[in-house]
């Protein structure tokens, strides 16, 4: 009998211990210098280019092989996290992430090859570190799901989100003053060096399951474990493929963040040129104000996990993940084409500031609803999932290019608002309380 089970029907159990927030803050940090590393190149490009002699559209396609590395790589990396598990797997990427940017910052100008070569280089080494970055999620979902109760997966998810949005925040600033003072290549090696300490940490202290650490009190497992069913066995890879990738709830979370991701990408990939270009920012001022938003997303990614989490508990996971995603979703469309319509540029910004905290304040619903429909095979249903997101960068970053070329910006980000308008209605399809597990049980049976 475990010590919740011999207390007093309305007293609070004795937890004993915290485990799972220092695990959660290990999480946090490894999202924030995930960004760092996603982002380093993207800021000390120009410098980059000058020294190994690119062109600009050379550097654009060293640039963009990141994404389709990281697309790609989604649901294999998370199967991979889903049979390795978490320790091992996390442990892994982050070596590779430091090798990668130290081989970056090591690769040899044209005094001792080819331009060619150079360039052949660079693509290889960014193509591997998206591929090394995309089990990143779906594993600390799979984590989260492990290390935190039932209906309180959310808000940890909701935090590493904002890690992942403060690491963004920070890293023009960060590696923009290693590249003036130092130069890029010493950027490279110095933001190499915490993925030492990162992988150390990790391996060190954390376990796939709670049960493994011997750190964890009883009173902590017990509310882990607390509300947990039993799964069914796992049935071979074979058929795990092929339940997950016809699983209806599955396809349409992948879809619906397809449609939330294309709001996100605008701001990745064209926010510093909307703020310099049509509201008359210059480059420094508009440096500055591109913050904002990423800023204000860290903020929307907590309360939207925490708002869920308390949501689930209320009325379950079917609405307390759909209510808060579609919130998000709504406000969001409506203050992006504020943003669009404000005349003055600096209400502009706070509009859009505004509308990526309400997309982020989504996060925390698309991953929770995910680990109930996934189950055991959350890290695997979280490939999926951000490979629907991903998918949006490949086809929202060119297109919103092509329609701001042609009809202008207000038609660009119209059509954000449209796939952000269409994200929550497909939320109104979409099952969180029907996991994919019931499912298999009834086919075996």
């Amino acid at each position: 009998m475990t010590q919740a089970e011999t207390q007093p029907p309305h007293s609070s159990p004795v937890i004993g211990s915290n485990v799972r927030w220092r695990v959660l803050t290990l999480m946090v940090a490894i999202s924030f210098f995930s960004y760092v590393y996603r982002y380093n190149l993207s800021t000390s490009g120009l410098a980059v280019r000058d020294e190994l002699g690119l062109s600009d559209t050379e550097l654009g396609l060293v640039l963009a092989v990141f994404a389709w590395g990281y697309m790609l790589f989604q649901f294999p990396g998370g199967l991979f996290g889903h049979i390795l598990g978490s320790r091992k797997t996390m442990t892994i990427m982050i070596t590779a992430w430091g090798a990668i940017t130290l081989l970056t910052g090591l690769l040899p100008g044209q005094e001792t090859q080819s331009a060619a070569l150079i360039i052949g280089e660079l693509v290889i080494l960014r193509f591997l570190m998206g591929m090394f970055q995309a089990p990143l999620f779906p594993v600390l979902a799979a984590s989260v799901a492990n290390w935190f109760p039932v209906s309180r997966w959310a808000l940890p998810n909701g935090l590493s989100s904002v890690g992942a949005t403060l690491g963004a925040a920070a890293t023009p600033a960060l590696v923009a003053w290693m590249v003036v003072d130092l130069g890029w290549r010493a950027s490279f090696y110095l933001t190499a060096l915490p993925t030492v300490l990162l992988a150390i940490l990790w391996w060190w202290y954390v376990r796939d399951m709670p049960s493994e650490h011997a750190s964890v009190h009883p009173g902590e497992l017990d509310l882990i474990r607390r509300g947990r069913v039993k799964q069914p066995e796992q049935p071979p890879l074979g058929q795990l493929l092929r339940q997950l990738l016809k699983n209806r709830d599955v396809l349409l979370l992948a879809g619906s963040y397809f449609c939330m991701n294309w709001v996100w990408y605008i701001f990745f990939s064209w926010l510093m040129v909307y703020l310099v270009d049509v509201r008359g920012f210059d480059i420094i001022n508009a440096g500055m104000l591109a913050a904002a938003p990423w800023i204000a997303g860290s903020f929307g990614a907590g309360l939207g996990g925490e708002a869920c989490d308390r949501l689930c508990q209320r009325i379950g996971p079917r609405w307390g993940c759909r209510l808060p995603a579609m919130a998000g979703l709504c406000v969001s469309a409506i203050m992006l084409i504020s943003g669009a319509y404000a005349p003055d540029p600096y209400i502009a910004v706070a509009f859009l500031s505004l509308c990526y905290a309400c997309n982020q304040f989504t996060e925390g619903a698309y991953w929770q609803a995910t680990t109930f429909v996934g189950g055991r095979y959350t890290a695997a249903a979280g490939g999926v999932l951000n490979t629907g997101g991903n998918i949006a960068g490949v086809i929202a970053t060119p297109m919103t290019a092509v329609l701001f070329q042609h009809f202008g910006w207000l038609v660009a980000l119209a059509t954000g608002s449209a796939f952000a308008l269409i994200a929550a209605a497909l939320w109104l399809l979409i099952r969180a309380d029907r996991p994919m597990l019931g499912e298999m049980a009834e086919t075996e049976g």
